[in-house]
């Protein structure tokens, strides 16, 4: 029986074994019919039965070929509204982009600054994941439900919407700027109850690998939410190479780099670069500079 191979796939394929003695057969004799002819013959016999599932037996599983997207920096939306300056990753408010309008169920990606005393004033949410994660500054946090909290550079803030949440953001400080990037998620289930949740993560903080922020889980470490998505950050020395492996099956992972600059294999990303990669489970990422990285790996359901 003869064996070969087809890529990430062996097939052992008894077929064959009468496709060697056919050209065994043609060679010898000097029929009318052309070698050529002879040839396609027998591989259009061998693709019908590999077509109808006979005469094989896969051996190995066919693996998908990663894909990626990149979102370059430069190539984000922007608004500056003089209070608020802000880079959306996917389309936001008065910037569309229709190829860009999510990566999976990762929905928002806003890099905001807003100016000293200034925010956002109360306004509505409705059946979405909101992660907030201070870069410098002070922001304060109010809402419907009662909750008035500050979160500053270290720490995470989530905001399940559910059935439906009010809430404010300002910047603390009159005389500096806060920075924080916004994130929405779509939710695994529709109209929960509302809920808010906020961890410090100095604690969890390690050097040169990364570390977990949130998850699906309440038991796991961070925060939860309503979704099968795990967030990371790792802050990186130069020439530093640390591995991440997805979670679950059918998952991708957006890159985000907050500072610095890093390499995925032959892509090199700078600072406020984005990554999308899909059909893979693991990723390999080297610090070519002092870098600092945020993770979210998140379902690729179609939304």
């Amino acid at each position: 029986m003869h064996v070969f191979f087809v890529r990430n796939m062996t097939i052992s394929y008894p077929i064959l074994d009468t496709f060697y003695q056919y050209l065994s057969i043609i060679r010898e004799t000097k029929k009318s019919l052309s070698f050529v002819i002879n040839l396609k013959i027998i591989i259009l016999l061998i693709l019908d039965q590999w077509k109808f599932g006979n005469g094989f037996l896969i051996l190995g599983k066919q693996k998908n070929i990663m894909k990626t997207i990149l979102h370059t920096a430069e190539s984000r939306g922007h608004a500056d509204h003089g209070w608020l300056n802000s880079y959306h990753s996917f389309s936001f408010a008065n910037y569309h982009n229709p190829e860009r309008m999510n990566f999976g169920v990762l929905r928002v990606l806003n890099d905001d600054t807003v100016s000293g005393g200034q925010g956002f004033g109360q306004h509505p949410h409705k059946n979405m994941e909101i992660i907030s994660i201070p870069l410098k500054g002070d922001l304060e946090h109010k809402d419907s439900m009662g909750n008035t909290t500050v979160i500053k550079e270290g720490d995470v803030q989530v905001m399940s919407a559910g059935t439906g949440v009010f809430h404010s953001e300002y910047n603390k400080n009159k005389n500096e700027e806060v920075k924080f990037l916004q994130i929405w998620v779509f939710p695994k289930t529709q109209n929960i109850t509302p809920r808010y949740d906020q961890i410090s993560t100095r604690d969890l903080a390690t050097k040169n690998s990364f570390y977990q922020i949130l998850s699906p889980e309440k038991t796991e470490q961070g925060v939860w939410i309503h979704q099968d998505a795990w967030f990371s950050l790792g802050d990186f020395e130069t020439e530093n190479t640390s591995t991440y492996t997805l979670n679950k099956n059918g998952n991708g992972l957006y890159i985000f780099v907050l500072e610095g600059e890093v390499s995925i294999g032959d892509q090199a990303l700078k600072r406020r670069d984005g990554m999308g990669i899909w059909d893979t489970d693991q990723i390999e990422l080297t610090a070519t500079a002092p870098s600092k990285v945020l993770l979210m790996e998140v379902p690729m359901a179609q939304i």
